[in-house]
């Protein structure tokens, strides 16, 4: 997501000790793990929720199925998968009968 490799978090690592000390870095580092915990907890909750008021049909819903790119993604799919079906069953109606010769052109050949 942020594509950030080992060098850049090994630089913003030593300019966090530098700035905060490390004396403050654990208790920083701790209160950020906190932080996440409690905003992880609240989507829990927050998922759950939205299950339970729409009700049993949507209990299989996840956050990300709600997502508009997965959503438009989906039915590009879908529609393009229509399209090669129709593709595919031209070129079958295209195709000759069983035992019918195709036409023959002298001059072209």
């Amino acid at each position: 997501m942020f594509d950030v490799g080992f060098l850049e978090l090994a630089v913003i690592a030593l300019v966090a000790v530098i700035v905060l000390g490390p004396d403050r870095l654990p208790d920083l580092a701790r209160q950020a793990a906190q932080l996440l915990h409690r905003i992880r907890g609240m989507a829990t909750n927050a998922r759950d929720e939205l299950r339970t008021e729409l009700g049993p049909d949507y209990a299989d819903l996840q956050l990300r199925d709600l997502d508009p790119r997965a959503i438009v993604r989906k039915h590009i799919s879908e529609a393009m998968a229509e399209v090669d079906r129709e593709q595919a069953q031209q070129v079958e109606d295209d195709r000759l009968p069983q035992g019918q010769v195709p036409p023959y052109d002298v001059e072209a050949t």
